[in-house]
């Protein structure tokens, strides 16, 4: 663990920057309150009362206590670099209540406790106990930081120990593990927090158990007379819950999205904890299939609406696109996860690709609604809501962009790396002694144009390292007013001298736009465009045309035109081309022709209209109306 990457924590960052000031903002002032509220009037929070009798409305739902630990923990790290009296006290009486809710053995599940007490650890597939006793964790160890309260962390402790007693290799422990994973990373958190290696094991255990044969899910769904396997298309048993073969085994992400992404950040985790080379190399394996086969441009994942999750190498349906905000969300828990282990910018770009787009598409400019799901193309009937019966994804949100500054820096023995441009500052410690001061100013990623200042106690010897995106190759660097030329490491600039006190790095990347192409086995896209700038995916909407978004198309040698838009969405970089549009009569073009000639196939988008696209993720907070991120692609 020591010679692996260390992030800097969101508490030693404070985040000052154009693009994201008022986004965090929003998630303080707006998002996390508005979560409580509906938490409180869905009856979650009362639900740990333990006072609901048959035929009173709003019975505790398995599953749903998550959403009010995950509501904590964003609120949680919201606290800690932004504390409010009202906040604290307001957490501190949920944790009291949670907290007299907890059975004298240490279990805590207000419907199983209330409504199934004789089946507890009866339905791992299906009945999140073990998803929500690690978000429960989670929360535990955010809000102990945050106030130095243990009212939660005793309470997620005194439950740990409990799971510990069921689950395991011993004679009289069932051998099962968790139909949704969570519980695998937030062991790790917890052995952090408090020093206790049986955590830590406890994780191993449920991450080595999974896939044994026979499966345990089959062993419990015949104890319960339902059938199995849950599969479809031909999946191997056990495949939606990523069961199907032991972990170090399995090649392709598969099943449901959201799983498979937490299960791999655990893996990942352990793999440094328990320095298991054997499991990184399955992170890595499942990492390549995840981003080159099966992620949308967007870095949003999971194809299929029936198993929130995937089909097949390549299957990437643009209207249909399932794409869980959770899912993005993970997806970047992971990315981090890796970049500890491997300072790569294969797994910084995706982990930017997915923040930029897929994660901020899913809330709403004035973060009071949220997407479940974000498709790449829309009629026009998808839109953002207030909440959701399974409303997992805006507390998601929440506690990602509340940690926001702790995925910008990471530090090593030999020196500082900067993976994702967002105005900053942040301390360290030098690897010599001493502290150091990092300052990052941009307008990232509306300019390319990005300042470093250095404060050092005392000059030192150590590397910088800057990462420079896959699109970014055409670079500019300098140091203290001089261009430079530093040698590169997998995607980083790396600058190794004597730091001293005032020092400037500046970094200037081509944020230009430009036209992507999907590969050729994704047959969604085959002929069709989308266009890039940076690391934002572009989308066309019906509010920026004079003709349905979903039938406009852009010839390939049509200039893309890039204007700054302060009144619009906040603020947005647009892109403008001369785009070609349909026949305006229909009968212009006949449905079938057993020919390709003739005026109206050879030229089927015959008439020249304005093309304007808007950030992927700006999009649906307008008036309603149709979607598209790839285009069409004809020639004049």
């Amino acid at each position: 663990m020591s010679n692996m990457t260390r992030f800097i924590p969101f508490t030693q960052v404070r985040i000052d920057d154009p693009f994201w000031n008022e986004r965090l903002r929003i998630n303080r002032e707006v998002a996390i309150p508005t979560q409580y509220v509906q938490n409180k009037k869905r009856g979650l929070v009362d639900a740990f009362s333990l006072t609901w009798k048959p035929g009173q409305p709003g019975h505790p739902k398995f599953g749903y206590d998550s959403d009010v630990y995950k509501w904590i923990e964003a609120a949680s790290y919201s606290h800690a670099t932004h504390p409010t009296a009202e906040g604290e006290k307001l957490m501190e009486e949920v944790a009291h209540l949670i907290a007299s809710a907890q059975d004298a053995d240490g279990y805590v599940n207000p419907h199983f406790q209330v409504l199934e007490r004789d089946k507890r650890w009866t339905n791992l597939r299906h009945k999140h106990e073990l998803y929500c006793a690690g978000h429960l964790m989670e929360a535990a160890v955010a809000h102990h930081a945050a106030t130095g309260s243990r009212t939660l962390l005793d309470v997620a402790c005194r439950y740990a120990d409990y799971i510990d007693t069921v689950f395991g290799t011993k004679p009289g422990q069932k051998r099962g593990y968790d139909g949704h994973e969570e519980i695998e990373l937030a062991l790790v958190r917890l052995y952090h927090a408090t020093g206790q290696r049986r955590y830590l094991e406890l994780s191993r255990y449920f991450v080595d158990e999974r896939g044994r044969k026979p499966l345990y899910f089959e062993i419990e769904a015949r104890a319960l007379g339902e059938p199995f396997p849950y599969e479809d298309h031909g999946d191997p048993p056990g495949t939606y819950w990523q069961c199907h073969l032991p972990v170090r085994e399995q090649t392709k992400i598969v099943g449901h999205a959201v799983r498979a992404v937490y299960l791999y950040s655990a893996m990942a985790d352990l793999a440094g904890e328990l320095n298991d080379p054997t499991l990184l190399e399955a992170c890595r394996t499942l990492w390549e299939n995840t981003t080159l086969c099966r992620m949308y441009l967007t870095g949003g994942i999971g194809s299929a609406r029936r198993k929130e999750g995937f089909t097949r190498d390549y299957d990437l349906p643009n209207e249909t696109a399932y794409c869980e905000t959770c899912a993005s969300v993970g997806l970047i828990f992971w990315g981090q996860r890796m970049l500890k282990h491997d300072r790569d910018r294969r797994y910084a770009d995706i982990l930017e690709r997915a923040l930029y787009n897929g994660v901020l598409s899913g809330v709403s400019l004035d973060g009071e609604k949220y997407f479940y799901e974000n498709p790449l193309s829309s009629e026009g009937n998808h839109h953002r809501k207030e909440w959701y019966k399974c409303a997992c994804c805006p507390s998601n949100l929440s506690r990602l962009f509340a940690t926001l500054g702790g995925y910008i820096y990471s530090e090593t023995d030999d020196g500082l790396a900067v993976h994702l441009y967002i105005g900053s500052e942040a301390e360290w410690t030098l690897a010599g002694g001493g502290k150091g001061r990092v300052s990052l100013t941009t307008r990232y990623p509306w300019e390319g144009k990005i300042v470093l200042r250095l404060d050092v106690a005392t000059a030192a010897e150590w590397t910088l390292r800057l990462r420079i995106p896959e699109w970014g190759s055409s670079f500019r660097l300098t140091l203290n007013g001089g261009e430079i030329e530093p040698r590169l490491e997998k995607g980083y600039a790396a600058l190794r001298r004597v730091w001293r006190a005032g020092d400037e790095v500046g970094l200037e990347l081509p944020l230009i736009a430009k036209r992507v192409y999907a590969h050729p086995r994704v047959v969604a896209d085959v002929g069709r465009v989308a266009l890039q700038r940076g690391p934002l995916v572009y989308c066309v909407e019906d509010a920026d045309l004079d003709v349905c978004a979903l039938e406009i198309a852009l010839s390939p040698t049509s200039k893309l035109t890039e204007k700054w838009e302060a009144g619009l969405l906040g603020g947005v970089v647009t892109l403008e081309a001369e785009g070609r549009a349909p026949a305006t009569e229909p009968s212009d073009h006949p449905l079938y022709s057993d020919t390709n000639s003739g005026s109206a196939w050879s030229k089927p988008y015959p008439r020249p209209v304005r093309l304007k696209a808007i950030p992927y993720c700006t999009w649906d907070n307008r008036a309603p109306g149709a979607m598209a991120v790839w285009l069409p692609e004809v020639d004049l």
